[in-house]
């Protein structure tokens, strides 16, 4: 069998001792052996054997002695009693259920032949080392004592630099997964050249000087690479450096920011050509032809990612209005929206002041007076609420057009068709205080993030969203850190009050003047009678209603009530996969006793259906076979892959 030692350990693997310390790799070696007793009974030599390893002088005699099976001497174990406690699973010296074949390897060699436990029996025999979660931080020089070490794994420790002179140069694979490592410079002072297979995956590799490191100059024999998980941006110098590599069949970038970008699987593809597996994906013939000459314009390609949100029906919410009792004439009229929010990474590097789009805002933090939020007004700031009454104020404006319109009467039907909307003036101090304690900050955006926003839509049973936006973003380093984090998605109810006007009355001059001209029209009139004239006929005509003013509406600010919240998993998107869809749930929020009343609103309007058509028939809602649906809204996030070198070109050409 291929020599190999492997050295892996969970907190409880090995009762009775402690985890490994800061350390280096020899030490970490030492330890594991250690554990593995294979100088203590029933393993070594001792005096459960000791008359197996007498000198030969002793011996003779007994080798005179004809004996159809061993004789041990009282006291003594035969070998394969020994074999049998540590190869039995209920024996107290049987090895934990974890442990590997090596080390079963090692204990059994130890009871049949003790005598070669020795360290040169250990540097010339093995090929293999797997440390692995041992919090080891130094690879050491002891290291090149293993004449014939080939394969070296080191993953999952706290390693941040590697002196490539310690390296034994017999190395033809070396992991370092799950490291510290921000830089691939201290592996290139003197590299295993006969090294085929580097991982360095899940490590800080940082910065475009990332690429001087994955040349031949440093690797000639390299066959497999993985680079992946880290934060690499610089996919055009990436790959210039990767096609020095003439030997390189197998690579791994994904998890890499550069990964992100529409064209990179096209464009890593063209560049390497005698590449056979990308990120774990066969290289398919036709992929090739598909994007050949993509490499030729590298250069002239945008490094930019673009995703596609898309936010469709939203179910399951309670109808709040149905719980408001009706208003009277001085109000309060009241209206409810609905809508879903989300947010996603601020692009520093791109136009982040452009316009989103119709059907994306920026949602500043609004006062809530049912989410009551536990911050002193000292917190808050004079100018950020000054900010929020005011992105208020245009946010109601803008959000009851827009239901008006679409809408119709169906949900503002409260307020009357020839009514006017005010403008809500700047709040006061005092309500400035009040709005200090009312910020919900689950309305606000996450560090680094920018809040968007679906349109506002009035309540139904299924509310469509109807959402698409698009979002481009240069800056792929804190983007790959947002994919990490995931999205939050917001269902949030907004309620308005909207009050009568009572405007003073005032005396107008055009009433005066109306009046004195009645009086000299009368004069006129007696006069004529005066003098004999007849009086003319009256013409009898129907009195005109008389017009009612506009009624006017004063709003209050917006109450906001968050009816669900959750997180989005977005780190698939980091793992290769083009979409992330997922139907967010949020549990129930309706009762048996708003559908009800919900089921009585809606059996008023079918009675008032025209006489020809015929009213559909509403059914009771029973107790007993009543099942509300849950509050859900559809949410499907989407990473742009171009799908040939045309498309590349065309879109994303500088």
């Amino acid at each position: 069998m291929a020599a190999s030692y492997e050295s892996e350990s969970e907190s409880e693997a090995w009762p009775g001792t402690q985890r490994p310390g800061t350390g280096t790799v020899s030490a970490a070696v030492r330890e594991h052996l250690q554990k593995l007793c294979l100088r203590e009974f029933p393993c070594g030599a001792g005096s459960w054997n000791k008359s197996r390893f007498l000198p030969q002088t002793w011996r003779t005699w007994r080798e005179l002695v004809t004996k159809e099976e061993d004789v041990v001497s009282p006291g003594e174990e035969t070998v394969e009693a020994l074999l049998g406690l540590v190869r039995s699973p209920h024996s107290p010296w049987a090895l934990l259920n974890d442990s590997n074949a090596e080390d079963s390897f090692l204990r059994e060699l130890a009871i049949r032949n003790p005598l070669m436990i020795t360290d040169t029996f250990f540097y010339s025999y093995f090929r293999s080392l797997r440390v692995v979660d041992k919090e080891v931080t130094l690879v050491d020089k002891d290291l090149l004592k293993f004449l014939k070490l080939e394969e070296l794994v080191l993953s999952a420790n706290r390693i941040k630099e590697v002196d490539a002179t310690n390296l034994p140069p017999t190395l033809k694979v070396l992991e370092l997964y799950g490291n510290e490592i921000s830089s691939m410079e201290c592996l290139c002072a003197r590299p295993p050249a006969g090294l085929q297979h580097l991982g360095l995956g899940h490590n800080k590799l940082l910065g475009p000087l990332e690429s001087l490191y994955v040349t031949a100059d440093h690797w000639p024999n390299l066959v497999s690479l993985d680079l992946g998980f880290n934060d690499l941006t610089d996919l055009q110098s990436m790959v210039a450096s990767l096609r020095t590599l003439r030997h390189l069949r197998l690579l791994v970038l994904q998890g890499n920011p550069l990964a992100l970008v529409p064209y990179y699987r096209g464009l890593t593809i063209d560049s390497l050509a005698q590449l056979c597996v990308l990120d774990d994906i066969t290289v398919s013939p036709n992929e090739k032809h598909l994007f050949r000459g993509l490499s030729l314009n590298g250069d002239l390609l945008a490094q930019e990612a673009q995703f596609v949100v898309t936010i469709g029906n939203l179910r399951g919410v309670l109808d709040t209005s149905v719980l408001d009792p009706e208003p009277g004439p001085e109000g309060p009229f009241v209206a409810y929206s609905y809508y879903v929010t989300y947010d996603f990474v601020r692009d520093e590097e791109g136009e982040a002041d452009e316009d989103t789009g119709e059907l994306a805002e920026i949602v500043k933090p609004s006062p809530s007076l049912e989410l009551l939020v536990e911050e002193s007004p000292e917190e808050v700031g004079e100018d950020v609420i000054k900010d929020i009454v005011g992105g208020v104020t245009e946010e109601v404006e803008g959000s009851l057009e827009s239901e008006a319109e679409e809408s119709g009467e169906s949900e503002l039907s409260v307020i009357s068709g020839p009514s006017t909307i005010l403008q809500t003036p700047r709040a006061s101090a005092e309500e400035l205080a009040k709005l200090r304690l009312r910020i919900d900050p689950r309305l606000c955006p996450s560090p680094g993030t920018v809040l968007f926003s679906t349109t506002h839509k009035p309540w139904a049973e299924v509310i469509p969203c109807s959402y698409e936006m698009q979002h481009s973003l240069r800056d792929l380093v804190p983007l790959k850190a947002f994919l990490l984090a995931g999205t939050t998605v917001t269902i949030v109810e907004e309620k308005i009050l909207s009050w009568p006007v009572v405007l003073p009355a005032v005396d107008s001059p055009l009433s005066a003047k109306r009046g004195k001209g009645e009086k000299d029209k009368k004069g006129k009139e007696k006069d004529r009678k005066g003098q004999g004239e007849k009086e003319p006929a009256k013409e009898w005509t129907v009195p005109k209603k008389k017009k009612e003013p506009p009624k006017e509406l004063r709003q209050d600010p917006p109450i906001l009530q968050v009816l669900g919240r959750g997180l989005v998993i977005l780190e698939p998107l980091l793992a290769g996969e083009p979409l992330v869809a997922t139907v967010c749930n949020f549990g129930t929020v309706r009762t048996l006793t708003s559908d009800r009343l919900t089921l009585a609103r809606d059996s008023k309007k079918i009675k008032k259906v025209a006489k020809k058509e015929k009213p559909k028939a509403v059914n009771p809602i029973y107790e007993s076979d009543y099942h509300p649906e849950p509050l859900t809204v559809e949410v499907q996030i989407q990473l742009n892959q171009c799908r040939s070198a045309a498309e590349a070109l065309r879109m994303f050409a500088v």
